[in-house]
Parts: C-alpha cells; sequence; structure tokens
C-alpha cells in the first residue's frame, strides 16, 4: 500500500473517534461575540491546542485582546512546501432558541431520508470543517509517521464577531506565519458531490450620501416648484449610476475587470445551475444587471453598483405634505479583479457632486473599502487540489467564485503576500448562523479524505 493508501484506511477505521473528539468541541459553548462566553471560547481554544499537541503539532494559545489564537507547527519532508491552514473555532449565538428542533450545543446524529447528518452549533460553520483537517493530519501520522508537507495552523476566535485582533496578530506574527499557500476551509461545496474550490471573492465599497437643500423641512404647498428637493435630486443621481444595458456609469468604474477566460464559463455552464430556479425562490423571473451576462458571471465574476437604502422626508404612518430639508441613501459597489475601493469610492463621490444643483451640498460617511481576491486560474496548487478533490469525489472539481467576501483572504494576501486555496465541504442547506444548524457526515468523512489526497497533491 502507497503512503496516500495507508492514511485513507486509516481514516476510514477511525471515523467514530474522529467524530467524537468533533462533538467533544461542538458542545463548547464559544460564542464570541457574548462576553458570557468568554471562557468557554478559551476552552475552545485550549482543546484545540491539546488536541493538535496529541497529533505532533508545537501548538500553543496565543491571548489577543478579545480571544486567543492557536498557532501550531509541524515539520514536513525537507523539500516539500509549508501551507498555512486557517479555520475558526468561535460560533453565532443560537437565538432564537424555540427553533431548535434539538439542544444547540448538543450534537445530535439523525438519519434522514437515507442521509446521516449531525444538528449542532457550529457543525458546519466552522468546527466541523476544520476539524476535517486536522484529522487529515492525524490520519497521515497515525498511518505513516508524518505529513507530507510543512503545515502551520491557526485557527481564530473571533471571526463571527468581526475579528477584531486579526490583523495586528497577523502583523506581530508574520514571519511565523508566512508560508507558500493558505488552506482555508470555510466555503461549501457545489453541491452533495462534486466538491469545489472558490477562487474569486469580490470586495467592496460603501458609502452614504446625504444631499442638503433647505435649511428647515419646507411645507410643499408655500415652497413646491421653487425649492429644491433633495430627494428629486438623490433619485437622479442613482437612477444614473447605471446606463440602459445595467453597465455601470461611473469614471473608471471597469479599470482592473478582466473578462472571465471562456473555459471557465464554459465550465460555470456545465454546473447545472438554473437562472429561473435561482430567482424564482425569491419571487422573480428576469435578470437585472449587465445585459448578456449569465446569472453565475453576473454573481461571481462583475461588479456590482447596488442602492441599499433610501431615507428623506416623512416616513411615519398616514401622510405629511413636506419638501424634506435632507435626503440619504446607503450604496455599496461589489468589487471584482484588481479593482481600487478607494478609487471607486472617489468616483462615486464625483459622480454626485457634479450633478448637484446650486444652493445643495452633499456629505459622505464611509463604511468600508475592501479590495476583491482572485487567484490565477493557472496557479499551480489549483491545479493539484482540484486534481486531488476530483480523485476522491469521482466528480470534476468546479472551480466557483463568490459573490461576497471572506476579510481573512484579504488579510493573508495584503499582509502575508499568500493566495488562498479555499476548500470547503458545507452545503447550501446547511443553516450555517441559523436554527437547526447541521454539516453532513458524508462531508465530514470525505472532508478529511480530501485533505489527506490535497495534502499529499501538493507535496509533489
Amino acid at each position: 500500500m502507497s503512503a496516500l493508501e495507508k492514511t485513507l484506511e486509516n481514516i476510514d477505521s477511525h471515523l467514530d473517534e474522529s467524530l467524537d473528539r468533533l462533538f467533544t468541541l461542538l458542545r463548547m459553548q464559544s460564542i464570541s461575540t457574548d462576553p458570557a462566553y468568554k471562557d468557554a471560547c478559551r476552552e475552545a481554544g485550549q482543546y484545540l491546542v491539546d488536541t493538535l499537541n496529541g497529533v505532533g503539532f508545537d501548538a500553543s494559545l496565543r491571548n489577543t485582546p478579545g480571544h486567543p489564537m492557536v498557532v501550531a507547527h509541524h515539520d514536513g519532508p525537507a523539500d516539500a512546501p509549508h501551507v498555512l491552514f486557517y479555520g475558526h473555532y468561535d460560533v453565532q449565538p443560537v437565538d432564537p432558541i424555540d427553533l431548535w428542533d434539538t439542544p444547540p450545543f448538543e450534537p445530535t446524529m439523525v438519519e434522514e431520508n437515507g442521509t446521516k447528518r449531525f444538528y449542532c452549533r457550529g457543525s458546519s460553520d466552522d468546527k466541523g470543517q476544520l476539524m476535517t483537517f486536522v484529522e487529515a493530519c492525524r490520519g497521515w501520522k497515525e498511518a505513516t509517521g508524518e505529513l507530507p508537507c510543512k503545515v502551520t495552523i491557526l485557527f481564530e476566535g473571533e471571526e463571527e464577531s468581526g475579528s477584531p485582533s486579526l490583523e495586528p496578530f497577523l502583523d506581530a506574527a508574520a514571519e511565523e506565519l508566512k508560508c507558500n499557500i493558505a488552506l482555508v476551509c470555510d466555503t461549501s461545496m457545489w453541491d452533495a458531490d462534486t466538491p469545489a474550490i472558490t477562487t474569486a471573492l469580490r470586495g467592496m465599497a460603501s458609502d452614504e450620501v446625504t444631499i442638503h437643500a433647505a435649511s428647515r423641512d419646507l411645507h410643499s404647498g408655500y415652497y413646491g416648484g421653487a425649492a429644491q428637493n433633495p430627494i428629486h435630486i438623490l433619485s437622479k443621481i442613482l437612477a444614473e449610476l447605471h446606463d440602459d444595458s445595467g453597465a455601470v456609469t461611473l469614471e473608471g468604474f471597469y479599470d482592473g475587470v478582466e473578462e472571465t477566460p471562456d473555459d471557465i464559463k464554459q465550465m460555470w455552464d456545465g454546473l447545472g445551475f438554473s437562472a429561473a430556479e435561482f430567482l424564482g425562490s425569491i419571487g422573480l423571473s428576469m435578470p437585472s444587471g449587465e445585459a448578456n451576462r449569465s446569472v453565475l458571471e453576473q454573481t461571481w465574476a462583475r461588479p456590482t453598483a447596488e442602492v441599499n437604502g433610501i431615507t428623506g422626508g416623512y416616513t411615519g404612518e398616514g401622510f405629511k405634505t413636506v419638501i424634506a430639508a435632507q435626503a440619504s441613501a446607503k450604496v455599496s459597489f461589489r468589487l471584482v479583479g484588481t479593482q481600487d475601493p478607494h478609487k471607486v469610492a472617489a468616483a462615486f463621490r464625483k459622480h454626485v457632486e457634479e450633478r448637484l444643483p446650486e444652493d445643495c451640498t452633499a456629505s459622505f460617511v464611509s463604511h468600508g473599502r475592501n479590495p476583491a481576491t482572485q487567484l490565477d486560474y493557472n496557479l499551480p496548487e489549483l491545479k493539484k487540489a482540484a486534481a486531488a478533490l476530483t480523485e476522491e469525489w469521482g466528480k470534476s472539481a468546479a472551480i466557483i467564485a463568490g459573490g461576497g467576501s471572506i476579510p481573512i483572504v484579504g488579510n493573508f494576501k495584503r499582509q502575508l503576500g499568500m493566495d488562498s486555496l479555499l476548500i470547503g465541504f458545507a452545503l447550501a442547506d446547511d443553516a450555517i448562523h441559523s436554527p437547526n444548524e447541521k454539516y453532513e457526515l458524508k462531508s465530514f468523512h470525505k472532508g478529511i479524505r480530501s485533505w489527506a489526497r490535497v495534502l499529499q497533491a501538493l507535496a509533489q
């Protein structure tokens, strides 16, 4: 038997023990946002330290102003690459508690329609996911006495509460944590039988703009027709963010936006995604946005401008004939490629100011500037990992993108100069952040096997 075959056999024969270790971690109520659970967070971190030390890592708990980090190191062959694996051990609150069918911190295994799954807060996000990697390392060590790669592990305890300690910690520990590539297991499969690697995440620039006109709200009978109406002005400005084809009109907005390679678009077309079902599930039928773009391309690979909220004038019960003194809107731009969020925000402010009539002014409040992340489709590690996943699952790994953001990926790129492979085994119906969060037994078991294969592939 090869070293990999021995490892996979070890993983299969010790699955129940792997589950026991995960269930112990799941019972720890590590809710990072609530100070009442501070001790539980530390308990979870220490449990992971002890677990990793038991596998042969040099692991320790690192204090921060908030919840501690877990850092662990394990040597590998001299010529092997060095990987950094990231996960988080903190979880979301369980409210509303009355909507849980099982105790939220007591892992409960059930079989439903022939599928085994276990319910518990953190089972999918992210304790079940991070333990797939830990157990893959255990499988290698017990079967062969070594790991195929040099491995560093970073487990965070504040991801679900905004990661306030993360950036300063990465700055302070940069030399210790820099590796050839990062591995992040906080994403999903394409479906229950198709593994996936997420290669792109959109960034964001967001602003709140307020248009100021008269010194006070005005009676629309006395002043209507003569006084500037900031709601009218704001509406026109927002409407002119897009042209008739759905393209964003801001100057230089598409700088840094590259076309998705044809082979990737063909892969997306073959995923069996239904735009009609996607939109139909929310009561819509026709795609919006840029013309002649598929829904997957629109949500994964194209930038957007969205108005997220508008206020102005009287919005209470009944009716009040008033011309508002000011009107506000919250606007966000999802970014791709190498778009500069600061330049996009500046272009938006210029767009507003150029359209202001006399007697009116605009003020702005920034709500964040984060660049997108994009993995090179030709990255050797991407190809190796995809081949390893395909071998395990018997279906070609889907190379997908995400419409949202995972901040740690940007931190790794900016602060440590590392690309990240985002490989997760969650499913869309795992109900993360909601009552009755669950994780499939198949996801856990084959997730462990998948990481064992990925480590082997990266080492070759």
